[in-house]
């Protein structure tokens, strides 16, 4: 004999519910898959119908009791009830009810019956007052129905929804158990997507919040637990493996404690999209994604006078140099929303013009792109592209960044950052550009390197020619962007790849960071608020010390500082300053029309670039890294030359530069 308590209860109760979930699942798919769209308006229509010829009868049922049948008789209602059921079918119908996508049903969609309802119980009234004038028929009976309508039709849509919706839970116990941390509007929004979701294979077991008002309340039916201080306990009484954090607009302060208490709890953790990509409609709110640096900056979210840019780019010809860059390439798609008349990709590097290109085709087949490759030192190049597309607005983004590479190859700092600033600015000026936005950087001010005094010289350059000409030259001046190309937390992820170390210059060393999005949207702002001879200086927050950079990118990797990987310092590199500034020491900043961005005023320079440019080229076939920085010198007298030794007795350049 098989002995009962032999028996896995648990065991035999889940193999039952799992069996009457795929009956369900197979039955309730059939139903709401099979079906067609029209198929579906019938049915429902249909069964509204029912609803409203049952609750009139049902009226006078709770209107009189007992002696329902006595006046069913006497009163007509048969023939009452065909009148009203016809025309609040017809009143349903109508006003739209059918619209709605009942999975969904919420707030507004009650709302909607109950205005439906209300409309087809007025003309019911008035139907039945021209049929028989009332005298049979009490007031109350209406508003009974009305009532029960509401009920009615409210009660099977919400059958509906919890049928459907249970239908795509995941009882089949291969799933994430979840935590979801914020218990607000984005924590609310993700569980109905991880409800409607069963691919994602989570089941949400509660929520933590730090608001004390929330705490042993319910969200979605779901407990919210306790705060963030609490989460390792949380964890083990719920026996969660995963953390969702669902706040969008979480602090740096919030969500550096939030990433300290996961990794105590010793639990994987994502985090929602970025509220920008899922109104842009690139992700959807279930994609979720690993925290990166960015997300502990907290930077804020930048919000643009939309009306100002359009009248800037809207129906214009636009061009981009540097297109395919980090900078460039997000410039072109930030003005490509605006609906540009063209976009001018100028690039010097192939393939990554060729990216730039399938990406923005795609995402904006109704737009006209031109992508060239040329140079900015090419007075011929220039020529060729200003003289086919006619730009009415320059972006110039191109430029060589790297400051310890430039310190080895001043030749290219000169020609690219300065000579080439000069040849496309005189180009715009020659062929009546209406704007000029060159984006310059905070190495710009009081610069120690041959990079950053290069690229002063082009912010002198464009302050030079803009009383020569009513072409508006715009300089927009900030710091490091996070995930360029060449910066600081592309290079740490390599190196976590390879097992470290991660190398860093000095331990007190800091920079200005803001994301590749947030600068290349306010590069845009100042260019449309711009009216010429301006230097904007972006808001960058804070300063960040690397070191603390790299930490965070450790714990964000699973890893243990000390034990999984060092972290070492490697000295500055020629032309680094520990400490980059955003302005120079006789400058002071004028507020905008937009609050991350101000106009530094700066001061007036009497230089003649012409000459001084013509003597430069003069001297450029054969000249001493010694020389370079004595011009540099005598053009941006701020400049102090690094104290660092480079292994460079001497450069040649050549003469391929073009001076007009």
């Amino acid at each position: 004999m098989l002995r009962i308590d032999s028996i896995d209860i648990h065991s035999l109760k889940h193999s039952f519910l799992l069996f009457w979930h795929k009956v369900r699942l197979v039955i309730v798919n059939w139903i709401f898959e099979r079906l067609s769209p029209k198929q579906k308006t019938i049915i429902a229509f249909s069964t509204d119908a029912i609803v409203a010829l049952i609750a009139f009868p049902m009226a006078y049922i709770l209107r009189y009791g007992q002696d329902f049948t006595e006046v069913f008789i006497s009163h007509q209602v048969a023939d009452q009830t065909i009148i009203v059921v016809m025309i609040e079918a017809l009143c349903f119908y109508t006003y739209g009810m059918y619209r709605s996508i009942w999975r969904y049903a919420s707030t507004p969609d009650l709302i909607r019956i109950i205005k439906g309802v209300s409309l087809a119980s007025l003309f019911s009234l008035f139907a039945i007052f021209l049929y028989n004038r009332l005298e049979l028929t009490p007031r109350s009976i209406f508003a009974i129905n009305w009532l029960l309508l509401i009920i009615g039709l409210g009660s099977w849509r919400l059958v509906y929804r919890l049928l459907r919706d249970h239908s795509l839970t995941q009882v089949s116990g291969r799933f994430d158990r979840v935590i979801i941390i914020g218990a607000g509007s984005g924590g609310e929004q993700l569980i109905r997507e991880i409800k409607r979701t069963p691919s994602l294979n989570m089941k949400v077991v509660g929520f933590v919040d730090d608001d004390p008002g929330k705490k042993n309340k319910l969200l979605q039916g779901i407990p919210i637990f306790g705060n963030v201080n609490e989460l390792p306990k949380i964890i083990e009484s719920s026996r969660s493996n995963k953390i969702i954090i669902a706040i969008p607009r979480a602090t740096s302060e919030q969500m550096c404690r939030i990433v300290e208490a996961c990794r105590n709890a010793n639990v994987r953790f994502k985090t929602l999209p970025m509220i920008k990509d899922i109104l842009n409609g690139k992700v959807e709110l279930s994609q979720l994604r690993n925290v990166e640096p960015e997300d502990l900056l907290g930077r804020q979210e930048v919000n643009l006078d939309e009306n100002s840019l359009q009248t800037l780019l809207g129906g214009s010809s636009v061009m981009i140099t540097g297109a395919g860059g980090s900078i460039g390439s997000e410039i072109c798609r930030q003005i490509s929303t605006f609906l540009p008349n063209q976009v001018i990709l100028f690039e010097q590097n192939e393939y990554a013009l060729y990216k730039i290109e399938i990406e923005l085709t795609q995402k904006f087949p109704n737009i006209n792109f031109r992508c060239f490759i040329g140079d900015v030192r090419s007075n011929d190049d220039l020529e060729m592209v200003f003289k086919k597309f006619h730009p009415d607005v320059v972006f110039h983004a191109a430029a060589y960044k790297h400051v310890p590479m430039m310190e080895r190859n001043p030749a290219a700092a000169i020609k690219t950052n300065i000579f080439g600033t000069y040849t496309l600015a005189n180009k715009s000026i020659e062929h009546n550009v209406k704007k000029f936005v060159m984006i310059s950087t905070d190495k710009a001010v009081n610069p120690t390197s041959v990079m950053g005094a290069t690229k002063r010289v082009a912010e002198i350059i464009c302050e030079y020619l803009q009383a020569k000409t009513k072409t508006q030259f715009v300089i927009v001046r900030f710091g490091n962007v996070l995930g360029s190309s060449g910066s600081v937390i592309p290079r740490f992820k390599q190196q976590l790849k390879e097992g470290g170390p991660l190398t860093v210059t000095h331990p007190e060393i800091e920079r200005y960071f803001m994301s590749i999005s947030e600068a290349s949207q306010l590069v845009l702002q100042a260019g449309a608020i711009g009216k010429g001879s301006q230097i904007f200086v972006l808001n960058m927050g804070r300063p960040v010390k690397i070191v603390e950079l790299a930490k965070q990118l450790i714990i964000l990797s699973g890893l243990t500082l000390g034990r999984d990987i060092e972290i070492s310092y490697t000295g500055l590199r020629p032309g680094e300053k520990l400490f980059e500034e955003l302005l120079f020491d006789f400058e002071k900043t004028l507020p905008t029309l937009h609050p991350m961005l101000r106009v530094a005023k700066a001061k007036s320079t009497k230089i003649e670039i012409d000459r001084e440019l013509n003597l430069l080229r003069d001297k450029i076939s054969n000249i001493t890294i010694d020389e370079v920085k004595i011009i540099l010198k005598n053009l941006v007298s701020e400049y102090n030359e690094p104290t660092e030794d480079i292994n460079v007795n001497s450069i040649s350049f050549d003469k391929t530069i073009v001076i007009h």
